[in-house]
């Protein structure tokens, strides 16, 4: 990290520290809220997103059921948010591993990989569980972290607790966040923040709540998938959606250089329009993409449900084409458990669901398993 680059505008200070490879200082963002006002000429962008983020949440009214379009979109996240830490797994994989995380004959890095993936998108739903328990607080951000790194690359490094240690961003350092020993105060102050009610418009206000919660960088590693996690779970909060519909590691995955050139530039400069007209945009651009995808989703339910009732079919159908917007892969044996029936009669129904063109085989599975492609078409596809 380059102190040089860091003007006098910057929101905050330089630290000496000792022993990173290629850094001889670390940044101490200052405390909450920053010393900016939100320039007028954001002001249409923002009314925007916020339209946008309004139509986005008003998709679930047309399900009975809102979950059969959150889980999709949730596991969607979880893949885009790994990619963007440089975890890839394919959509089919990871809907085999949440069937049967046994790891067979899967490679370790591979099976952490998928764990990674699942471990991001329970922890997306611990707040809907556990949401009197668990409010937006320290204690959340904890028990994300500790969710995320649960048998996966990084789990030795202090799952659920701040960092005691110096850290630092690339190696060789592009940026080294606020010594250990600063940490504690720093987090007490952005929890503050979390709780207050005033302050700047509330998208405004969760954009500036993930700039400080990176640049803080309160864990040795997994830091940039718990944020975007609280990200998306203050925008629901703050933002009074009926669920966390909104995900920016998309929009982030797929504009990752500006993201984190975004990032530093607050640092280094007080870019504080700069970063959050990106943001902004980012909302426009994955709430109106989430809106099409919700919508898709929306029709292909309604297709499967209309060749389910054109054949005169049982309701168990019907319960198993919902269950394939929450996973696309079903088991032989599973459709027997959930459904209680045998499993000769599961069977059946699974090859009725074929004929009608819903689920497809897949080869080479220790059970008989089917995959719906048009389902993981429509979470996956771009």
């Amino acid at each position: 990290m380059d102190p040089s680059a860091f003007s006098a505008r910057s929101p905050g200070r330089l630290v000496a520290v000792a022993g990173l490879r290629g850094a001889t200082h670390a940044f101490v963002p200052d405390l909450l809220p920053p010393d900016w006002r939100f320039p007028s000429e954001l002001w249409p962008l923002l009314t925007e997103a916020r339209v946008a983020l309004a139509e986005l949440a008003g998709v679930g009214r047309y399900l009975p059921n809102p979950e059969l379009l959150l889980r999709p979109l949730q596991n969607r996240e979880a893949s885009k948010s790994s990619s963007l830490e440089g975890t890839y797994t394919e959509p089919e994989e990871q809907m085999l591993f949440e069937l049967d995380p046994d790891p067979g004959s899967a490679s370790p890095d591979r099976i952490s990989a998928r764990r990674e993936v699942a471990n991001y998108a329970r922890a997306l739903r611990i707040r809907k569980e556990r949401h009197e328990e668990l409010p937006l607080s320290l204690r959340l951000i904890r028990a994300l972290h500790e969710i995320l790194m649960t048998g996966v690359r990084g789990s030795d490094r202090s799952p659920g607790r701040f960092r005691r240690l110096q850290n630092q961003v690339g190696r060789p350092a592009r940026y080294v966040p606020p010594p250990a020993h600063l940490v504690p105060d720093l987090l007490g102050d952005l929890e503050r923040y979390l709780h207050e009610t005033d302050g700047p418009d509330p998208l405004v206000r969760a954009f500036v709540a993930h700039y400080q919660f990176e640049a803080i960088h309160p864990f040795m590693d997994g830091n940039g998938r718990v944020g975007r996690l609280l990200l998306a779970l203050c925008i629901e909060e703050w933002c009074h959606l009926s669920a966390p519909w909104l995900y920016m590691s998309d929009y982030f995955d797929r504009h990752r250089d500006e993201y984190l050139d975004r990032l530093l530039a607050v640092s280094t400069d007080a870019d504080w329009s700069g970063w959050i007209r990106f943001c902004l945009e980012g909302v426009v651009d994955q709430a109106r993409a989430t809106s099409c995808r919700c919508g898709a989703l929306i029709e292909l339910h309604r297709q499967f449900h209309e060749r389910v009732r054109e054949q005169g079919a049982s309701s168990r159908l019907a319960a198993i084409v919902d269950g394939l917007f929450l996973n696309p892969a079903v088991r032989v044996t599973d459709a027997r458990d959930r459904l209680g029936v045998t499993y000769p009669t599961a069977r059946s129904d699974l090859r009725r669901l074929e004929r009608l063109a819903i689920l497809t085989p897949l080869p080479a599975q220790p059970q008989i398993t089917y995959v719906s492609i048009p389902v993981l078409q429509a979470i996956y596809g771009d």
